[in-house]
């Protein structure tokens, strides 16, 4: 696996080698793919960083443990995430994953690039057809739609635009714009 993807953004790429060695075992043999890998970076020097990987179906929280033998893996399906949400500090970033149940993920020190654009991953993650259907307890394949009710899957788009406008993500005139094109669907 090539780590070349995965460092564009001032990634360690000795970890990033080290965790995308240990992904390629735990990835799903139909079509799981990482979207982006994440590497804490304390204002200390760090030897064996805490990292985050985003996949199409899961999120990989991996913290080292042992003196960098060991690593601790926290694997959530995208179907259980309720909500994904930021904060940047004055030295880096802390992002925090919100499941169904209310139980939190975070993970800090992340610089500001790499977190926003684990975001932005997130949020598409989260907007897919198939982790929104698979929080509504439906079994569709990636890119069916829900015919039942597509008025659920507005919803979510629609809640999801909200947020990166409130959170200064987006413009407000690209939130019209965009909420207009989703109410146009109906």
């Amino acid at each position: 696996m090539r780590i070349d993807p995965y460092i564009n953004d001032g990634q360690d790429p000795i970890a990033v080698e080290k965790l995308l060695l240990k992904l390629q075992d735990m990835l799903a043999p139909a079509g799981e793919e990482i979207t982006y890998i994440a590497v804490q970076k304390k204002p200390a020097v760090t030897l064996f960083p805490n990292s985050l990987a985003l996949t199409n179906k899961r999120i990989f929280i991996c913290k080292s443990t042992k003196w960098g033998l060991a690593t601790d893996f926290d694997i959530v399906p995208w179907k259980d995430i309720e909500d994904l949400s930021f904060k940047e500090g004055i030295l880096g970033s802390q992002v925090t994953f919100t499941k169904h149940d209310g139980e939190t993920l975070t993970m800090a020190y992340i610089p500001k690039e790499q977190v926003r654009k684990l975001y932005r991953a997130g949020m598409e993650a989260l907007q897919a057809p198939s982790a929104a259907d698979g929080a509504n307890g439906m079994d569709t394949l990636p890119g069916q739609l829900d015919v039942a009710d597509p008025g659920d899957e507005l919803t979510i788009k629609l809640k999801k635009l909200k947020t990166l406008f409130e959170r200064e993500l987006i413009t407000e005139a690209e939130y019209e714009n965009k909420k207009r094109e989703l109410l146009s669907q109906l």
